[in-house]
């Protein structure tokens, strides 16, 4: 696959800011991000918003970081180090999405925000308080430019049970009136095909509907799929792709990082970036 251009050594990278939660067993949540990231050839900049306890086999508990402390981290990244891109994950509760919406836009931030509303882990342990996900509507999604759920959280977000492609379409549409520039439909989660297509919907020229297929990787270690799909996301939109364009490479990343899955402990081993330095 093609990959985004490296910067010279010594030479300043593009920069991306992820917003989310610390994953202590190293699978998803921030790790993730910064793994994807890095091997990109993007600077991570991190604001910590929940520290996990969790490993292979599911999430104990997390505690979350106070909100000041947030809106401190994403304060002191963007005014001295500025970014190109950022990212949300793990938000888990009114009061945290609500300090990130504003900080954002008490900043004046324009750079694109790629918001994966992380509900629950694969696991299906409880990542953000039902409350959350009025705030996450409400807050958060007039600010993105796009949303990347998978079919468990667009069942939380909008009510729809997706089983097929129209009923994609019609989750995606629904998303979409919440208030984001773009949403992306995961289909990962839908297993009545050997492919796996996401669908993206938004305002674009010639078609409001781009399908991104690709071949369905039969494994098992897939945690933190959905944050290196969105981190990649983030990334090419730092190099000033288009989002049909930051989406297909996306797709094509996760994918290669999914064929590169590695077992870990004794539950669900992460995908894996680490091909590239293959």
């Amino acid at each position: 696959m093609n990959y985004l251009p490296l910067p010279p050594p010594g030479t300043t990278p593009r920069r991306v800011l992820t917003i989310a939660g610390s994953d202590s067993g190293g699978g998803a949540g921030i790790e993730a991000d910064m793994r994807t990231i890095a091997l990109l050839g993007v600077h991570a900049c991190v604001a910590v918003t929940a520290v996990t306890v969790q490993n292979t086999l599911g999430v104990k508990g997390f505690h979350e970081i106070p909100d000041d402390v947030v809106a401190g981290q994403i304060d002191a990244v963007v005014t001295d180090i500025g970014v190109q891109a950022a990212k949300t994950g793990m938000l888990a509760s009114p009061r945290i999405i609500d300090t990130v919406a504003s900080t954002w836009r008490r900043l004046g931030l324009t750079v694109p925000l790629v918001v994966d509303p992380v509900a629950a882990s694969m696991h299906g342990d409880a990542l953000m308080a039902p409350a959350a996900l009025d705030s996450l509507r409400g807050q958060l999604f007039p600010l993105a430019t796009l949303v990347t759920p998978n079919l468990d959280e667009v069942r939380l977000l909008v009510d729809i049970e997706v089983t097929d492609a129209e009923s994609q379409r019609a989750a995606a549409k629904a998303l979409h009136a919440r208030g984001p520039r773009w949403v992306l439909v995961k289909g990962g989660h839908l297993r009545s095909s050997e492919r796996s297509c996401d669908l993206l919907y938004g305002p674009s020229e010639g078609a409001e509907f781009h399908e991104f297929d690709a071949e369905r990787i039969d494994t098992g270690n897939d945690h933190g799929g959905g944050d290196t799909l969105a981190a990649a996301v983030a990334c090419a939109l730092a190099h000033g792709f288009t989002v049909p364009d930051a989406v297909g490479f996306a797709k094509r990343w996760v994918t290669e990082c999914l064929r590169a899955a590695y077992p870990l402990g004794g539950g669900h081993g992460p995908v894996s970036p680490l091909f590239r330095l293959a």
